[in-house]
């Protein structure tokens, strides 16, 4: 489809998004240009009613209306680049409305949870528990304090929780994006956006510890200046880093939360311990102060729920 790989190319390169976005907001544009197709509609004759039917049968078929909104934002953003590009002679998605999404708030870990959490990782990893580059480690015991995968895994789940970075931030990061002495990561964000996050002491001697003790029983010639590895010398990949936050919270006795639950459970951390909101819209690379504000409202629910439980006139 050659009006895809040309959206393909414009989000990827005019706008530099992360590939897991392109992959996304290429699959919606494909899937509109297909559903076109079948009905004997011309990419160049796309109006607004085909693109609402596409939308009610995605609707009909059982999409969240996180997912709706999204396959709204591919659509405007297709038929904007499209119009730009001379191949529709009017954008039919100008007048296309998202609906609003139920406002779900994140689960947190509360300190003592994220404290348990941090102590359990590297620990040893229950026998049967999934298959990844790190296999060998399955039904391990306790972990030695110089195993250097649990040294690794000690030093992901310290990054994830004391900075509040995404994932794919952590899994990308280098020797050189770390400054020890500022206590500070380069972290390249969402559009190619770099910003500068600061961590704490224990993450200090976590980072310590690996690139001393561990990374280099790991690294191999391939290995690079990666920061993280996996058992073969290769970056570290998203896969194994969640899998890694999973049984240590798991481990820790809190909820079911992956490195995600780790950036809302650092954010709200923060607003609870009086930072301002403006400072974590910046810390954790919002682009919306509006994204940021979901925290507070955790905040107040969590407020709310002590109130109830505490007042006698509630």
């Amino acid at each position: 489809m050659p009006v895809v790989a040309g959206f393909a190319d414009h989000l990827r390169l005019e706008l530099g998004l992360s590939e897991h976005t392109v992959r996304a907001y290429t699959g919606d544009a494909r899937a509109i240009v297909s559903y076109a197709g079948v009905r004997g509609v011309e990419f160049a004759d796309l109006d607004l009613a085909l693109l609402r039917s596409w939308l009610a049968d995605r609707t009909r078929a059982g999409a969240a209306r996180t997912s709706i909104a999204r396959q709204v934002s591919s659509a405007k953003r297709l038929c904007a680049w499209a119009t730009r590009e001379g191949l529709l002679a009017v954008d039919p998605a100008q007048r296309l409305r998202a609906p609003k999404a139920h406002r779900v708030l994140p689960e947190v870990l509360d300190a003592g949870q994220a404290e348990r959490m941090i102590e359990a990782a590297g620990t040893g990893r229950p026998a049967g528990a999934g298959q990844d580059v790190d296999t060998e480690r399955e039904g391990a015991g306790p972990a030695v304090a110089d195993d250097p995968l649990a040294l690794r895994d000690r030093l992901i789940v310290e990054l994830l929780y004391s900075t509040g970075i995404r994932v794919g931030e952590l899994c990308g990061l280098d020797i050189g994006d770390i400054d020890t002495g500022r206590r500070v990561v380069r972290v390249l964000g969402k559009g190619n956006k770099e910003r500068m996050v600061p961590f704490g002491g224990p993450a200090v001697h976590a980072l310590d510890a690996w690139l001393t003790r561990g990374r280099p029983e790991i690294a191999v010639a391939a290995s690079g200046t990666a920061l993280l590895l996996g058992v073969r010398g290769g970056r570290l990949n998203q896969r194994m880093a969640r899998t890694v936050v999973y049984r240590s919270v798991e481990r820790a006795g809190g909820p079911a939360l992956g490195p995600h639950g780790l950036r809302h459970s650092a954010a709200t951390h923060l607003l609870d311990g009086g930072a301002d909101l403006r400072i974590v819209q910046e810390l954790l690379g919002h682009a919306s102060l509006a994204t940021t504000q979901i925290y507070t409202h955790v905040s107040v629910e969590r407020l709310r729920a002590v109130h109830t439980q505490a007042h006698p006139r509630a």
